[in-house]
């Protein structure tokens, strides 16, 4: 029989002690010192090194959310493993990976990532929380969200919403004037308030951990191929074991484990194939026979395996004006490949503190919520052009390259630069860069077309090489501009830029593949760019000074 205790009133209540809502709750406390925030965590912790979870690989958004807006980066550096950036090889049924192209750095660029052992970094998240003040219940199980969409009177203690929740045997009543949904993909309250929404991406995963290090650089023992990399150690990188339809992650974690992982087009490399561990190994040792053999003697390393059918999402809604919102998982997902997660994490969670603080100070809500929710989906649509319908091409030695250089000329240009410019709620630039962000939309879009059909009549030429992003200096500096203070008229005019940029990016792509194909149709996307003058043949790898080496 359990008892209950009356009900106490919380500002936030944030449903889930994961990555999402523990991040929330310290960039709440971290930017009003006085909220009480109370956390309820269905597991029990501490969780085990090499947590049974996805999103151990960052990128420069995510990576500058937890170091630098949320303080973490003392743990960052001494707990997790700095990232080796991301690395691709076209390895497909191959046992040569010296003898295949390579996409990649030479060395570290200059805004850092992170490999984060989930485990280790929840653990220390949970802790480090309660430390800041942030009430925390772990082994509770949320039973029943009420909410009001009554305006709450601020001069009353009476909370629109409440929560109800056993812990430790007592059932907890609890009231809150706002509700964050954290708990990842069991969304309840997007199932209690049917927001649930799909997309057109219907590619699955399967992934496992193993209890031991897999040293890709031991994959061969040609003391040039392992010398273009300084430091010799491209098992840092997030690494893609691409091929036609699919890619495979190797990502280390600080643990001693190594995180492996196949996505896949189900139209090309059905789920059934690979829904267990020994039929995954089966289907490694077909498609990655190198990370096959690498395996086969450590079957009994495994610490778990787990898939999902179709992983990508969407989302009605994200955020209410009746004080609601959701983060992470619980809201949309997209796709791995670039690994997103802690980004749309990190914009989400900017975006329900900035929420929460206005309401605080009693402004009204109603336009932010709305143009905030707009943005997000705008991302969110934006940065899943960059998957869907693209994984036949994962294996075009030719094709990937150019689309990899694209993609990040278009995430380091234009949302990284919002992110690390803290410019995501400065509406005055959205609404001043409005053309310019619809352009490189629509810009976007194009080439992502244009590359699938570059792709289909692709000769997929595959020389030993490696397409070196550290040696194109504009990229480089693209990169460590991100780290500029700039005021608001230079953040502008960097915008700008980035236009301009993508632009040119999408001539030298346009003429680079007319050249060779001449009976693409490169209208819509020539329409697009104009009358640009690339400026040198410099600015795609493998085309231009130190790009292949």
């Amino acid at each position: 029989m359990t008892s209950e205790s009356p009900a106490i009133h919380h500002d936030v209540v944030i449903l889930g002690g994961g990555l999402a809502g523990l991040s929330l709750a310290l960039q709440l406390r971290s930017r009003m010192p006085d909220i009480d925030v109370l956390v309820l965590e269905r597991r029990t912790l501490p969780l085990p090194e090499a947590a049974h979870k996805v999103g151990e690989s960052t990128v420069e958004i995510g990576a500058r959310y937890f170091e630098h807006v949320l303080g973490l980066g003392e743990h960052l550096r001494q707990h997790q493993l700095r990232k080796f950036g991301f690395r691709f090889f076209f390895s497909e049924g191959r046992r040569d990976i010296d003898q295949v192209t390579e996409i990649g750095a030479s060395r570290h660029l200059s805004v850092p990532s992170y490999q984060i052992d989930r485990g280790i970094f929840e653990n220390f998240l949970a802790a480090e929380a309660q430390r800041r003040g942030v009430r925390f219940v772990q082994s509770a199980l949320v039973r029943q969200v009420t909410l009001s969409e009554a305006p709450a009177d601020r001069n009353t203690v009476q909370a629109p919403h409440a929560v109800e929740y056993t812990a430790t045997g007592q059932t907890h009543r609890v009231q809150a004037r706002w509700v964050v949904d954290a708990c990842g993909r069991a969304g309840l309250l997007k199932r209690q308030l049917g927001l649930s929404r799909t997309n057109d991406h219907a590619a699955h995963a399967v992934w496992f951990r193993i209890k031991d290090r897999i040293t890709l650089d031991h994959w061969s023992d040609n003391t040039e191929w392992r010398e273009r990399c300084t430091p010799q150690a491209r098992w840092l990188s997030t690494n893609h074991l691409v091929g036609a339809g699919y890619w495979v992650w190797l990502i280390p974690l600080s643990s001693g484990s190594h995180s492996v992982g196949i996505v896949a087009d189900p139209a090309l490399h059905p789920l059934d194939r690979m829904d267990s561990f020994d039929k995954a190994m089966d289907w490694l040792q077909q498609h990655q026979p190198l990370l096959f053999d690498e395996l086969d003697g450590k079957r009994h390393l495994l610490q778990d395996f787990a898939f999902f059918r179709r992983f990508s999402y969407d989302c009605q809604q994200l955020f209410s004006e009746h004080r609601w919102a959701l983060s992470g998982e619980a809201g949309f997902f997209l796709d791995p490949f670039y690994s997103p997660g802690s980004d749309f994490i990190a914009i989400g969670n900017t975006y329900i503190t900035e929420l929460v603080e206005m309401d605080r100070r009693g402004e009204r809500l109603g336009a932010h919520i709305q143009l905030f929710d707009q943005l997000m989906h705008s991302f969110y649509d934006s940065t899943l052009t960059l998957y869907q319908d693209q994984y036949p091409l994962f294996g075009d030695p030719e094709v990937l390259p150019v689309k990899v250089i694209w993609d990040y000329t278009f995430y380091w240009g234009v949302l990284a630069q919002f992110f690390f410019h803290q410019r995501l709620t400065d509406l005055a630039s959205m609404a001043a860069l409005r053309t310019e962000l619809a352009d490189c939309q629509q810009l976007n879009r194009a080439v992502q077309a244009f590359l699938r059909q570059w792709s289909a009549c692709s000769e997929r030429r595959n020389p030993p090489a490696m397409l070196d992003q550290a040696g194109m200096p504009w990229f480089a500096e693209l990169n460590r501009s991100l780290t500029d203070t700039l005021d608001s008229a230079a953040f502008r005019e960097r915008i700008r830029q980035s236009r301009q940029q993508l632009r040119q990016l999408a001539a030298q792509i346009l003429a680079q593949a007319m050249a060779e194909h001449p009976g693409l149709d490169g209208a819509a996307l020539r329409g697009l760019v104009g009358n640009v003058v690339v400026e040198g043949e410099w600015m795609l790898p493998g085309v231009g000074v130190g790009a292949m080496v």
